[in-house]
């Protein structure tokens, strides 16, 4: 059968089988999840949920966003690492790299905690019949699930969220007879635990993370990767999980075996959960909160209401995030077929080329939708994962991963008018410094703070690999502290909240800045990093000899010019600390220079040496281009021209978090298309079986594989950054349109300087944008076009072939901008 046939046979089986017009904010299915890729997400930032959708067999997967295996560190693990340090450094300056690589495995620690699966909610529904008109969605307009379908005449109905205002998860199965309900409810869990009932409609399961899980990946002979207690006699974290059932009419019982609910006409499900999490610092067996009282109040709490205020509570929390940004992408075709399509189903038209701009904006708006639901003010940061995870062992311990997954996570957050679901990080940053000063004495006998590649719940700082077990190649990468520093950096830069600045962000800044002063080296007159990699590259000696640490990678230097830039600058907004400033001035003018290498490309390290894999999925080097701010077309077109090149040479291929960075890349050169081209590429679909390589699972859960959230998050800053830039200290519009959306409109972006942006395009070119000034900042406007602002008087300039205006604003002020003479 040809490809065109057969997308037309898809469609008129989608289009026939179901009738129901789907809007483009709703992921929607025609059959339950067979795999986790399949089930659908909620969450409120703490309580996170997938949805099987099954008909008799409901499968609901929980977790909690404090349930992580360990404790807190509070002894020293490897007090022989800081003898190594001036060896290592001497071998890679004779370029003995193997030496170095050697003694680098004798200064790493611990490996990092995991994320841990709470456990499983079973429903099992007694239906007489089989099934039809089977529906299950995700909309995104409300957080809400639905699972819908008829039995022998009979409709059923679940709805489910996961309430941010009242802290619970919250069911309710509802059918359009009377009496046709009957349930049986169990929970389940991985981890050690018990489960028993609680009155007549309720079960409790209380359980204890291990102290210890390695990752998964790790499983060294003769060492258990589980530990259940330590050698102080800590256990690990406690949890209590309530379920309670409310049914309207019928009967309900409770007993060892779950809660039971016959004959009811609907029924409304609660589930609290909380662990014994009590900050970073504080162990959770004997100086954890007390996790039963946290969940029973919660469950009296959401009790107290119907259920129609619990969902209309729900609904406005989330909404007062979610509806701050809208897009509409034009379909050019008028195409009214694809919204009528099931989301697998498109997504599979669109891998093979279905022109689906729809689809885009929902793919934009579903990685708003899992920030929202993964990160909350009040609770931790979105992980590897976010808050989803069914794994006793996740991937990569589903923990942060520093060296560019955790920031990727929160690239969004900003621009996309999220600022408070920053504070998250924020605050897991400003403990994490904290051990990080440890860390950074006891290891390198330095000043400041220091991170490495890898964090979890407990804020570990330093390399991981149990001590030697670890490959330098990522183990041993000094920089977290200075990219997370970005962060604190971009909330003032996008907020202009100089308090935050103050007290928060400047404090940790500068400490990580010492950091550098103590850890950077001179060789031939320039300040180089040693030991240093390319976050996990591996490069090949004139030898052919294959190793990874080495001398001043390029991604160490722009990571620190860029930590440098940020402080000088807040130390300016702040007029304090003069005398400091000028220290990492001269600091920043003595750091080693890029260098353009035989092919053309931005070096990736000191030498130029060419890449092991040429096609690597990180392209650490072109941090500077994003998420730095020091190449740019506009500033340096000989340094674009460069990264450019080494974008060429990388290639687009990758993982799924690859891809979404490489649009950010794309659209920071002011390439559309080739940024079009990359979210094609990461909207390819991928069989939950059979796998694949960068992309998106039916779910939408991005692809590395296996799942990591950050691929998401990564394509919906760079959709933005496609249509918004302001890391020049200007509000550019359109940047970077690709041919592929000629008529478009964006509201509610936010630019650095706290400007809120809403802009309309039409024939490939801006037609309008509006600017509100929230602090009354200047403001300078870069189009394409010739504009004019209504109602003030601007600077006009023209740089290439980009028109300029700058003029004042007034805090609260609305500025419309209008093209010139009406043109097209």
């Amino acid at each position: 059968m040809k490809l065109n046939t057969r997308i037309a046979v898809i469609v008129c089986i989608a289009v026939s089988s179901v009738a129901i017009a789907q809007n483009n904010l709703k992921l929607w299915y025609e059959k339950p999840a067979q795999h986790w890729v399949e089930a659908l997400p909620v969450g409120n930032g703490r309580i996170g949920a997938m949805i099987f959708g099954g008909v008799e067999n409901e499968l609901i997967q929980l977790n909690e966003g404090t349930l992580w295996s360990g404790g807190p560190q509070k002894k020293r693990v490897n007090p022989d690492a800081p003898k190594y340090l001036q060896s290592i450094r001497e071998a890679l300056a004779k370029e003995d790299y193997k030496t170095a690589t050697a003694l680098c495995r004798k200064m790493q620690g611990y490996f990092s905690e995991s994320f841990m699966p709470m456990g499983d909610l079973e429903i099992r529904q007694s239906l007489k019949g089989k099934s039809t008109n089977y529906y299950r969605d995700l909309n995104l307009s409300n957080a809400t699930a639905t699972t819908s379908f008829d039995v022998s005449g009979v409709h059923f109905t679940r709805e489910i969220f996961s309430s941010g205002a009242d802290s619970v998860l919250v069911i309710r199965i509802t059918s359009n007879k009377p009496e046709m309900i009957s349930l049986d409810l169990n929970l389940k869990s991985k981890l050690e635990n018990q489960i028993v009932p609680s009155g007549n409609d309720q079960i409790i399961l209380s359980g204890t993370t291990p102290v210890r899980v390695d990752p998964n990946y790790y499983n060294k002979p003769g060492r258990n990767p589980v530990l259940q207690k330590d050698s102080l006699g800590h256990t690990g974290m406690r949890f209590q999980t309530i379920l309670k059932v409310v049914p309207e009419a019928g009967s309900v019982t409770a007993d060892n075996d779950g809660i039971h609910v016959k004959d009811a006409n609907s029924v409304t499900i609660y589930l609290a959960a909380a662990t014994s999490f009590n900050g970073m610092f504080k162990y959770p067996d004997t100086e954890g909160k007390n996790e039963k009282a946290i969940a029973l109040r919660q469950l009296k709490s959401a009790l107290a209401k119907s259920y129609d205020d619990l969902k209309h509570r729900h609904i406005a929390d989330y909404q007062q995030y979610f509806n701050r940004v809208s897009l509409t992408l034009a379909d050019t075709t008028n195409n009214k077929v694809n919204d009528k399509l099931p989301s697998d189903f498109r997504l599979k038209l669109y891998s093979y080329g279905n022109y689906d701009p729809g689809l885009e904006q929902l793919f934009y708006q579903y990685g708003r939708y899992l920030l929202i639901s993964s990160s909350r003010p009040g609770g931790t940061p979105a992980n590897l994962q976010g808050i989803w995870n069914k794994e006793f062992r996740a991937p990569w311990s589903s923990n942060y991963t520093i060296n560019i997954n955790t920031e990727m996570n929160y690239w969004p957050v900003e621009v996309t008018n999220l600022s408070e679901i920053h504070a998250p990080l924020l605050k897991w940053i400003q403990d994490l410094s904290v051990n990080g000063k440890v860390t950074a004495k006891e290891y390198y006998k330095a000043r400041g703070w220091v991170a490495h590649h890898n964090s979890d719940i407990w804020g570990m700082t330093n390399a991981v690999g149990n001590k030697g077990d670890g490959d330098p190649q990522w183990a041993n990468w000094y920089m977290g502290a200075n990219w997370l520093s970005q962060h604190l950096w971009e909330h003032y830069a996008f907020t202009g909240d100089k308090t935050f600045l103050k007290k928060e962000a400047y404090p940790v800044m500068k400490e990580a800045a010492l950091f550098c002063f103590d850890w950077l080296v001179e060789k031939d007159g320039y300040l180089i990093t040693s030991p240093s990699n390319s976050p996990e590259n591996v490069f090949v000696t004139d030898k052919n000899e294959k190793y990874s640490m080495t001398e001043g990678s390029y991604m160490d230097i722009e990571i620190i010019r860029d930590l440098f830039t940020n402080v000088i600058e807040a130390s300016q907004a702040l007029n304090m600390d003069k005398a400091f400033r000028q220290q990492v001035i001269e600091k920043r003018n003595k750091l080693l220079p890029y260098r353009i290498g035989s092919r053309g490309q931005l070096q990736e390290w000191m030498r130029d040496y060419k890449e092991d894999d040429p096609h690597h999925r990180h392209t650490s080097h072109l941090f500077g281009l994003h998420p730095g701010r020091d190449i740019s077309p506009l500033k340096t077109p000989e340094l674009a021209k460069a990264a450019n090149r080494t974008f060429e040479l990388r290639g687009d291929g990758g993982t799924g978090w690859s891809k979404g960075w490489k649009i950010n890349f794309a659209a920071r050169l002011l390439d559309g298309d080739h940024a079009y081209k990359m979210i094609r590429e990461i909207l390819n679909y991928v069989d939950p079986v059979l796998g694949g390589a960068g992309g998106t699972y039916p779910n939408f859960f991005d692809a590395h594989p296996p799942f990591q959230i950050d691929g998401n998050f990564a394509a919906t800053a760079g959709i933005s950054e496609m249509l918004l830039q302001s890391h020049l200290g200007e509000i550019h519009l359109l940047p970077a349109l690709p041919k592929a959306w000629p008529a478009g409109e964006i509201n509610g972006l936010k630019a650095r300087g706290n400007f809120e942006v809403d802009i309309v395009w039409n024939n490939h070119k801006l037609e309008k944008a509006t600017v509100k000034s929230i602090k009354g900042n200047q403001c300078t406007i870069r189009t394409d076009v010739p504009v004019k602002i209504e109602g003030v008087v601007s600077k006009q300039s023209i740089d290439g072939r980009y028109f300029l205006n700058t003029f004042s604003t007034k805090p609260g002020g609305v500025y419309e901008i209008k093209l010139v003479n009406n043109q097209n």
